[in-house]
Parts: structure tokens; sequence; C-alpha cells
């Protein structure tokens, strides 16, 4: 008899506490939806802090690319010299002329690569068995590849009009819109996809060496260390190792796809990959025109990714830290 009392006192007080408790659990799908918008949030910061940081020299890599040889030595020295003369004739602020629109194009492109990163990520770790731990080198760069690719193609028209402000005279465009409605007008709408092709094909290698490398930094810094996370120093020295190898394995085809984007306001027609390419290799050769500016690149690219990887990381970090102190607050 008492022992049936005590059994009715336990499932009473069972239904009475479960209750509270899943009411204070969020749900695995709430959860799923805020990890997405952790992402989504810490890519996009990550994209404009990074690409402000070094927006003078993209926009200066960017004339190099477009121009012949003739016209430009792709020298580091030359490429400070432009910077000096554009600050001498346009003033401090046209430094970062197109910034807008590169904006406009990095933080959707940021958000998508990071987030789409972190899901395939999930993915692939589920489909090879390895949830919940770091994957294997091929799933780590095809993680990364897939990412840049899904972001690059949903954002490339807006990568259209920051070259095209990039390198033309800013009496010829008045803002982002006018890019877009003149290209339509003039050119077509297709040509707001001109150069989609070497830009898909340079995203794969790119974006692929530039996760794969700062993942596995990451791993063999806690394998080696015994410490769950790098320090942000070390982050930063990892991303900047990520962008040199990631962009200098895939500069080729930024280059062809600068030409095919600018063609229009820059007197040239180019119908296709291989034809851009024989065309800049024929006109400045090899190293002095499929690798123009790669020099600066070396400067720009490590301190962009870096910021990059580091700004996203700390941000998820952050992030996760706030909710966790919010549901214990509950």
């Amino acid at each position: 008899m008492g022992n049936g009392v005590r059994a009715g006192q336990v499932d009473f007080q069972r239904q009475d506490v479960e209750p509270v408790i899943s009411a204070h659990l969020p749900s695995e799908g709430t959860q799923e939806k805020k990890k997405v918008l952790n992402s989504l949030m810490s890519g996009a910061l990550a994209g404009a802090v990074a690409k402000t940081a070094v927006a003078p020299l993209d926009r200066t890599k960017i004339m190099f690319q477009g121009k012949c040889v003739c016209d430009l030595c792709s020298s580091l020295q030359e490429a400070y010299r432009l910077i000096y003369r554009t600050y001498l004739n346009e003033g401090f602020w046209s430094l970062w002329r197109g910034n807008s629109a590169t904006m406009v194009r990095v933080i959707p492109y940021a958000a998508i690569q990071f987030c789409a990163h972190e899901e395939y990520k999930q993915l692939l770790g589920s489909y090879y068995g390895f949830q919940g731990k770091a994957l294997t080198p091929f799933p780590r760069f095809i993680a990364g590849s897939l990412a840049g690719t899904t972001a690059a193609m949903l954002t490339y028209p807006l990568d259209m009009v920051r070259a095209r402000m990039a390198v033309t005279p800013k009496e010829m465009y008045s803002n982002i819109v006018h890019v877009f409605i003149r290209i339509s007008r003039e050119e077509g709408l297709k040509t707001l996809y001109r150069g989609f092709t070497p830009t898909i094909l340079g995203v794969i290698p790119y974006a692929g060496l530039s996760f794969f490398t700062y993942e596995t930094l990451k791993k063999l810094h806690a394998d080696h260390s015994g410490k769950s996370q790098p320090s942000p120093p070390e982050r930063l020295l990892f991303g900047a190792c990520a962008g040199l190898i990631g962009q200098s394995a895939s500069y080729p085809l930024d280059v062809v796809r600068r030409r095919m984007q600018t063609a229009g306001v820059m007197g040239h027609t180019y119908s296709s990959i291989l034809l851009t390419m024989q065309e800049i290799i024929r006109e400045e050769g090899l190293i002095r025109g499929l690798y123009k500016g790669l020099s600066m690149n070396w400067v720009k690219g490590p301190i962009a990714v870096g910021i990059s990887f580091t700004t996203f990381d700390l941000m998820q970090i952050l992030l996760r830290k706030l909710q966790h102190s919010t549901n214990v607050q509950r």
C-alpha cells in the first residue's frame, strides 16, 4: 500500500516536472534554425570586415587584371604608386570606390558561403560517418568547394557590377542600380553572367583549398597543442595561409573572369575561357598576363582571408555564449 502511494507520488512529480523541463529546452528544429542564423550573421560580418579592410588593394588588383601590361607593370611598387596617384587625383575615399557594391555582393556571398560550409560539413559528416568529428581531407575539400560554388552561383551578378564600378570612371555609373540598368539596356541581361564559367572553375579550387587549409591547420594545432581552440592570432595566421594557397591556385582563372567581366568597357571581346587565355598569353605572356597582380594578392589575400575566418569563428563563439547564457537565465 505504502509502496503504491510512493510510486503514485513519483509519477505525479514526473508528470509535473517533465513539461517544465521540455518547455525550457529548445527543440531540435529551433536549435538548427538558430545555428543557421548564427552562421549567416557571422559570415556576413566576416565578409564585410575583411573586404573593407583590403578595399583599396582589391580595387587596384581589379585595375591590374583589366588592363594590358603596357599600361601597368604588375609589381608591388607600381601597385602602391597607382594607389598613391588615385589618392592624389581623386581623394582618399576614392580608394574605397565600388566598396558599396562590394558590400552588396560580399555580405550575402560570405553569409551563404560560411553557412553552406557548416551545413555541408554536417551532411558529409553524416554520410561518411564522422558526425561530431573532424572530416578527413577529401570531404573537407569537397565541403569548401561546394560552399564556394553555392555562394558564387547565387550572387554572381553582384560581382559583375562590382568589377565594372572598379574599372570605370565615377561619371560612367552613378550607383549600383545604374550599372544594372545600363548593362541590361546596352549589352543585354546575359552580360550580367559573363565570366560565370571561369568564376565557378576558379571557386572550386579556391574555396576548397581555403577551407581545407584552415580546417586542417586548426586540427593539427589541436592535436599537437592539446588546446581545443586556437587563439585569435593563430586563427589569423591559419587564415592567412589558407588565403595564400587558395588564391595562388585559382589566380589565372580570376584574371580571365575579370577580363570577361570588364570586356564591354575596355574595348575587348572575349568569347570563351580558352580564347581569353590564349589572347592574354599571346599579347602579354604567360606569367605577366595570367599572373598579373599576383604579388599584390599575396599581400591582400592572406590579410582578407585571415580576417574573414577569424571574424567568423569568434562571432560563432560569441553568439553561442550569448545563447547559452540566455537559456541559463530562463
